[in-house]
């Protein structure tokens, strides 16, 4: 198992003084994490935009960009907003250096020389808050890609399918849509002239016998073809009692169909 720190949770360190950050190294050392020296507030804003860093301690008292410019400029940039800083300086200062810290975004504010188990504590808290955003940012994507996962048209498994019946075989399968034609409709046949003939021809020896469960579509189907008959034959026009009486023949087959089940 390696032993290298953990990169994701980066210190860095700003001061101009070379000694100020030997010093705070030597601190933060036994948090065995990476740290990066910057010598300027122009090279700190750099560094961030270059890596993640976890915590950013900046000497107050630099020349050129002191700490308080560079910790307003780090909180200026989208990518550096939300890194916590913690803002150093000597003990002859303005009294206002602290309220003037906080005003610029600043998470802490200590005074040199300080307590080097202050200074670990307090940075490793920052180190253990941005480990555990990282987890949730982490478990948050993980769940975002689950749901986008059954989300998506082939996410769910398709029901599956019964076979359909062959022509002249006994249909096995129960279809709940109201809206299909029943399967092997007879021919309508024209009314009998003869008085020796049946007033309703038989149904074809060929044509399957419905079971109890497609007696009871055909049954359904009849009952939708009789209120569709009706609406046309309240419409005026010979196309509606046309098709009126187009519908009424196929209630007298679907009728017919059920009368040959029962049977």
């Amino acid at each position: 198992m390696t032993t290298t720190p953990d990169t994701s949770s980066s210190i860095l360190i700003v001061d101009d003084m070379e000694e100020n950050l030997v010093a705070l190294e030597a601190v933060l050392g036994s948090l065995t994490q990476k740290v990066v020296r910057a010598r300027s507030g122009e090279e700190a804003l750099k560094a961030m935009l270059r890596e993640e860093f976890a915590v950013v301690l900046i000497d107050v008292l630099m020349p050129g960009m002191n700490g308080f410019e560079t910790a307003a400029n780090i909180k200026g940039l989208d990518q550096t907003k939300d890194v916590p800083i913690i803002l150093l300086t000597g003990a002859s200062v303005d009294p206002n250096y602290a309220y003037r810290g906080y005003t610029v975004g600043a998470a802490d504010f200590l005074i040199k020389p300080f307590d080097p188990w202050l200074l670990r504590t307090k940075v490793n808290v920052f180190l253990d808050l941005h480990r555990k955003n990282r987890q949730l940012a982490a478990q948050a994507d993980q769940l975002k890609r689950l749901l986008t996962a059954e989300n998506r048209p082939g996410g769910e498994t398709p029901a599956p399918q019964e076979p359909q019946p062959t022509h002249g075989s006994q249909p096995t399968h129960k279809s709940h849509a109201p809206e299909e034609t029943p399967p092997e409709q007879p021919p309508v046949h024209p009314e009998p002239t003869d008085a020796h003939e049946p007033a309703e021809p038989p149904t074809a020896p060929h044509a399957p016998l419905p079971e109890a469960g497609e007696a009871s579509r055909l049954a359904e189907v009849a009952g939708q073809l009789a209120e569709v008959e009706l609406l046309l034959r309240e419409s005026k026009g010979s196309d509606q009692k046309a098709l009126a009486d187009r519908i009424a023949e196929l209630e007298q087959a679907v009728g017919r169909l059920l009368v040959s089940g029962g049977t």
